[in-house]
């Protein structure tokens, strides 16, 4: 016979006890690099730019209005980015993996193991340079269900690839 009982939302178990693991905080050096590179990049454009365009407006209002703007634009995203990196952690449960990130925007993603379909392990040149890795789980149906866990200790990565690993054999 079916039946539909419902649950009270009280005795649920509550993410918010869940001990989260924070990434490692190299990772920030990573994040910080990237703004940088990204803004230096930038300065040297409207710097450029500066010396081709030859009107006397640019050169004085509008390029001291840009460099300004971007600097105080490039302090405003330190800031976010520094009070968002503490909001990066996960957790492995016995039949999910949890991540959490955002600051302006957090997001919540429970993935269970049943789900997963592919798991890679990803390191750009610096995290590499850092030991770090990126952890890639891939879902099965759609694609909002995908999880990437940047700035893991390149052991633990492995270690977590290891196991999901094993689970996905065990399934076959």
């Amino acid at each position: 016979m079916f039946s539909n009982n419902q649950i009270e939302i009280d005795s649920l178990p509550k993410v918010e006890d869940l001990k989260l693991k924070a990434i490692d905080k190299r990772y920030f050096n990573i994040i910080i690099f990237n703004i940088i590179i990204t803004f230096s990049s930038l300065i040297g454009v409207f710097t450029a730019l500066r010396f081709v365009i030859k009107k006397a407006v640019y050169n004085t209002h509008v390029y001291w209005f840009l460099l300004v703007g971007l600097i105080l634009f490039f302090l405003i995203q330190f800031i976010v980015y520094k009070l968002g990196f503490k909001m990066r952690r996960y957790a492995m449960r016995e039949e999910d993996i949890i991540y959490t990130e955002g600051l302006l925007t957090n997001t919540t993603t429970t993935l269970p193991f049943n789900r997963i379909q592919h798991i890679e392990i990803a390191r750009s040149f610096l995290a590499r340079k850092m030991s770090l890795s990126t952890l890639k789980i891939y879902s099965a149906g759609e694609s909002g269900g995908d999880l990437s866990i940047k700035g893991l200790p390149k052991e633990e990565a492995e270690t977590i690839n290891a196991f999901l690993t094993k689970i996905l054999n065990e399934r076959v």
